[in-house]
């Protein structure tokens, strides 16, 4: 669990111990809470005038979105990750949910779970940029939510990694688990589409302008966030229709290879066919009348019989073979 507080004023920046009394200080104040106890959730929902219901969207499982209220501006947008797994092509795309407090000269962020990439933006504000936060908190949000989009960006890059090698794959048949990896593949595109959808509705009403807390000045870069979130979208759709084609051609593939396999089944049973005609036909051994068959007291009755069925099925071989059908 940590609180951690960082106030930039006229005479620089510099960290504090209680995070509600900074919100009085002169400058703009960012207060970056991940993983608080109730107690301390408390403590900043009190001091910052948050509601109940805004910290439970946060910690709960609900899709990114913008709230306004009279004093602050809620955006909630989710981290995710693509994790590995002892096997390959079995990834898991986790998310985790960040909420940004935007008000009139402080932010409040809370991460149920450390975020990585609320990490880098935190690094340069507390050591390396501390005047990011003399543009505003909600500039200061809109790097954190441009931090968090641009992962989405690497997700995209590791799913294409993983359908090329799959394409490579697809054509054969022979491969087990490749339908397993295409709908796997597909699992994590359509849970990357339900995560960038309702973001890129979420940052369009930053985007726009309609909160109050949002400064004209920010709306530009709100923008830029809301044109990668478009372009994201397309990707994921792109990579939608190519795994569908994969997918396609995989079954077609197979289908292909089956219909082989019934075709030599079906040229076998051609060639078989005849041959048990004549087997049935003589294994009757019907003797002793002038109306039975005369050959079955020939002395060359058995070698005559081989070579006819031999001259049959090479005949039919050969027939098969100007087919191409062998």
């Amino acid at each position: 669990m940590t609180v951690e507080t960082v106030v930039y004023d006229e005479h620089g920046h510099g960290a504090r111990d209680d995070p509600v009394d900074a919100r009085d200080d002169a400058g703009t104040t960012w207060v970056r809470v991940v993983d608080p106890t109730d107690a301390e959730l408390d403590e900043i929902a009190a001091g910052y005038g948050l509601h109940a219901l805004e910290i439970e969207d946060v910690l709960g499982d609900v899709r990114p979105k913008v709230e306004e209220f009279d004093e602050h501006t809620l955006v909630l947008v989710k981290a995710a990750t693509l994790r590995r797994g002892d096997v390959a092509f079995a990834d898991e795309l986790r998310d985790e949910p960040v909420g940004f407090f935007v008000g009139d000269d402080w932010l409040v962020t809370i991460e149920p779970d450390r975020v990585a990439a609320l990490d880098a933006v935190w690094d340069r504000v507390a050591r390396e940029e501390p005047r990011l936060l003399s543009h505003g908190p909600d500039f200061a949000a809109y790097r954190g939510i441009d931090r968090v989009v641009d992962d989405y960006y690497a997700i995209l890059d590791d799913i294409e990694d993983d359908i090329e090698a799959v394409e490579d794959e697809v054509v054969d048949p022979a491969g087990e688990d490749v339908l397993e990896r295409i709908n796997s593949l597909r699992r994590d595109l359509l849970s990357v589409r339900r995560l960038l959808w309702p973001t890129r509705d979420a940052v369009g009403v930053l985007a726009r302008g309609d909160p109050v807390h949002v400064d004209v000045a920010t709306e530009k870069y709100f923008r830029d966030v809301y044109d990668h979130l478009v372009q994201l979208v397309d990707l994921t759709e792109t990579y939608r229709d190519l795994t569908s084609s994969a997918r396609d051609i995989y079954l077609n593939a197979l289908s292909m290879s089956t219909n082989e396999v019934m075709k030599t089944l079906t040229v076998v049973a051609t060639i078989l066919l005849p041959l048990t005609f004549v087997v049935g036909v003589y294994g009757m051994n019907f003797q002793d009348s002038a109306l039975n068959m005369p050959e079955l007291g020939w002395q060359y009755g058995y070698p005559a019989v081989m070579l006819g069925m031999a001259l049959t099925a090479g005949i039919l071989v050969a027939y098969f073979r100007r087919e191409n059908w062998l």
